[in-house]
């Protein structure tokens, strides 16, 4: 999963929320170093990646792609996922995602003592070009694909991965909303195992919206 299925999987906890966001930059034992809470959200970052990456739902959405973008399968399932969140928010959220996002901003300028310098350097980009909503669109996911492949020295093709999720919308979309009904639940109970004391926030089941 990507930066705002992590976000939102963190429930209303600002540190937990904080140590979810920063995990793909912490490596090893080094979370050690952090307040116990931010250390609590690291770990169920995790948690949350290996679930996902062992998911048979997205193991199918990443063989989809593999002959064309290999081992980047995966990176573009994530965004694609995240695009799913974003664009049917209100089946997942009470809080308008453009209300959700500007919390979130707000929170990392609140607690920046708190963060590792590579995150301080990517948050006036992430304002900037509001990364968190921008998902919800398909020209904001292709920008979004079209610098991650910048940033592998155009090796992984990722600029033209809008192309697939195009061609295959609606497998991944149903891949993604049986997967993510799971994942809220597995997250649900990480947090409580952990004795993490956090609300969800408005967050619920997509079920339960249609119910």
């Amino acid at each position: 999963m990507n930066f705002l299925a992590h976000i939102y999987l963190s429930g209303e906890d600002e540190f937990i929320q904080i140590g979810n966001f920063i995990a793909d930059g912490i490596k090893g034992k080094k979370y050690q170093a952090f307040p116990e809470r931010i250390q609590q959200g690291i770990l169920l970052h995790r948690e949350i990646d290996f679930y996902t990456d062992h998911h048979p739902l997205v193991r199918q959405s990443t063989k989809r792609l593999h002959t064309n973008y290999s081992h980047y399968s995966g990176v573009i399932v994530d965004m694609y996922y995240d695009h799913f969140l974003a664009a049917n928010w209100k089946r997942y959220s009470d809080i308008p995602l453009n209300v959700f996002a500007e919390n979130f901003y707000r929170m990392l300028q609140r607690h920046r003592n708190l963060l590792p310098e590579r995150t301080l350097n990517m948050i006036p980009h992430m304002v900037k070009d509001n990364w968190l909503v921008s998902y919800a669109s398909l020209e904001g996911l292709d920008k979004a694909l079209t610098q991650l492949n910048r940033r592998t020295a155009y090796k992984s093709g990722m600029h033209l991965a809008i192309n697939d999720l195009r061609e295959h919308y609606t497998s991944f979309e149903k891949e993604f909303t049986a997967f993510f009904e799971e994942l809220f639940i597995f997250t649900k109970a990480k947090i409580r195992e952990a004795g993490i004391k956090t609300g969800m926030g408005g967050r619920k089941q997509g079920k339960e919206c249609e119910e």
